[in-house]
């Protein structure tokens, strides 16, 4: 089942999406958008994404990753401004409030997948 997979791989899939995220947000940019700030939905789905294997299998520093993937997600636009790219205090609340989503959606998945059991 995925959720079997999910759980197994949680290591992979939480450095699979680091990986992604790093590269999508510091690949530098040939000119800056004409409006910054269009992007929240991505990067609110992204550290979803990221979060959720971690969440779901729960591993014993869960709560610890939550905070250093927070940390890495402000790091990420304190640096976006050297790479001709807008860093912005609203994409910070957005992979915030994504890490939040995604270990909401594993905590409900976690009940609902023990439930059928």
């Amino acid at each position: 089942m995925v959720l079997d997979r999910i759980s197994r791989n949680w290591v992979s899939l939480t450095i699979l999406s680091l990986t992604g995220i790093t590269i999508l947000s510091l690949w530098p940019l040939p000119y800056l958008p004409p409006v910054p700030g269009t992007d929240k939905t991505h990067h609110l789905i992204a550290y979803a994404i990221l979060m959720f294997p971690a969440a779901f299998r729960r591993p014993r520093n869960w709560q610890a990753l939550a905070l250093t993937f927070m940390a890495y997600g402000g790091a990420i636009e304190l640096l976006q401004p050297y790479v001709n790219r807008y860093g912005e205090w609203l994409d910070f609340a957005a992979n915030t409030f994504g890490i939040c989503i995604g270990i909401t959606a594993a905590i409900l998945i976690r009940g609902i997948n023990r439930k059928a059991k």
